[in-house]
């Protein structure tokens, strides 16, 4: 009875939030359900054959393909805007209450006790880096928690990604892994072993079970090494158990997608699809609450590209086309980003050489002094939408911290309208 209670006071407090012209409404209607039944969440769980998927960088692109996957097999309960913690993934949960499958992305922090919540069938772990230190703390310990909560779950299927140290840590000890070799290009916060405090020694190898070239790695104060894994890529297939090879052309950009196409798929063959129909499904993703899409603005054509932390930058970095006509960085530095900004210091913006680059958004001054030590010629310009009105006619692309995308979005869809 509390708990349909709560669903009727969230329905009115997400009508409420949309009338009112401040969002959608699913947070705060999670938020209120939850205070007057803490218990919903197991309640909307339940009968339902549940995957989790967390990590630094790629959460919301892994959970859209792994719904889009798991959709080939039945209706899937999951979230459309990323929100990836309690009133959220309750939010999301409420919506599709009568789908027997739930894909949820959940926050690194958040996913002890929302496993003990929700008593998934699997759990995809992605990554882990350095991420909002002055809200989440040193990443060792978010290993830790990961460790500790996959326990009280054993027979939840990981799906961990084998190239990552903390990720393999966090999954080592686990009854029932899937290793994916889904790449990691980030290896800054992995230079000693998670579980010895020794050295990590990497190495670059060709061969094992995948008969590619790869950077093994092993702890030189424990039997801890990089595991062989099930499932691993090139630039054209996927590969998997039982000489499985299968074609795989992403519509997103970039290698770290790849990656997450590749666990998405290795999720969803564990719940029960087929290969050959998920790599299509992740395959057909083309943009996630608004990164990579196209946007016309005036005479220049946006790609919104989002990133969060040093990893996501470098990787986003990485994307960018060296032909485009200009380019916006735009930094905030609310909560939601994290307000200590000094690891710009550890992106490297060394390489854009003869493309127009504009240092914008609330924090555009740290970063115009970063790009100057950088040695990139700039302009300084700490309104994005100025920003990209002062770059060339043509193809600009915009990359940008979680805030300063979100506030960016709203700012050109108040300028497409009012056109």
């Amino acid at each position: 009875m509390r708990g349909r209670l709560a669903l009727r006071a969230a329905a009115a407090a997400s009508w409420a939030s949309q009338k009112a012209g401040r969002g959608k409404g699913s947070m705060i209607g999670g938020l209120i359900a939850l205070k007057i039944d803490p218990t919903l969440m197991t309640q909307l769980g339940r009968g339902k054959a549940t995957v989790l998927i967390t990590g630094t960088n790629g959460k919301s692109t892994t959970t859209r393909m792994t719904a889009a996957a798991l959709a080939t097999v039945d209706d899937v309960a999951t979230q459309a805007d990323g929100a990836n913690m309690d009133a959220g993934i309750v939010a999301a949960l409420s919506v599709h209450r009568d789908a027997p499958l739930a894909a949820i992305e959940v926050d690194e922090l958040h996913v002890p006790h929302v496993s003990d919540a929700l008593n998934p069938a699997a759990v995809v772990l992605l990554n882990l880096s350095r991420d909002q230190l002055d809200r989440v703390g040193e990443i060792n310990m978010i290993e830790r928690a990961l460790r500790a909560g996959l326990v009280r779950h054993p027979d939840a299927v990981v799906i961990a990604n084998c190239d990552d140290v903390l990720v393999a840590s966090a999954a080592y000890d686990a009854p029932n892994v899937v290793w994916v070799a889904a790449g990691g290009g980030w290896a800054g916060d992995s230079v000693s072993c998670p579980r010895s405090g020794e050295a990590i020694v990497w190495e670059e190898r060709t061969g094992d079970v995948t008969g590619l070239a790869y950077s093994h790695w092993r702890s030189t104060g424990t039997d801890f090494q990089r595991p062989t894994p099930q499932w691993w890529l090139d630039d054209q297939n996927l590969y998997g158990p039982d000489g499985l090879v299968l074609p795989m052309t992403l519509a997103l950009p970039g290698k770290a997608n790849r990656g997450n196409a590749a666990q998405a798929v290795a999720a969803a063959v564990t719940m029960g699809a087929s290969a050959a129909d998920a790599v299509a499904a992740a395959s057909s993703v083309r943009e996630i609450a608004g990164r990579y899409s196209a946007v016309q603005v005036g005479s220049h054509s946006l790609r919104m590209l989002l990133a969060k932390n040093p990893a996501g930058w470098q990787e986003a970095l990485s994307m960018i086309d060296p032909d485009v006509d200009g380019l916006v960085i735009a930094v905030n530095g609310q909560v939601p980003d994290g307000e200590d900004l000094s690891w710009l210091w550890d992106v490297r913006f060394e390489h854009f050489e003869g493309v127009k680059v504009v240092a914008s958004g609330e924090r555009a001054t740290d970063l115009a002094v970063r790009l100057t030590y950088a040695g990139v010629e700039h302009t300084l310009e700490p309104d994005p939408l100025r920003a990209i009105a002062s770059c060339p006619p043509g193809r600009v692309e915009v990359l940008a911290n979680y805030t300063a995308f979100r506030d960016l979005n709203t700012a050109i869809a108040k300028e497409t309208r009012d056109v």
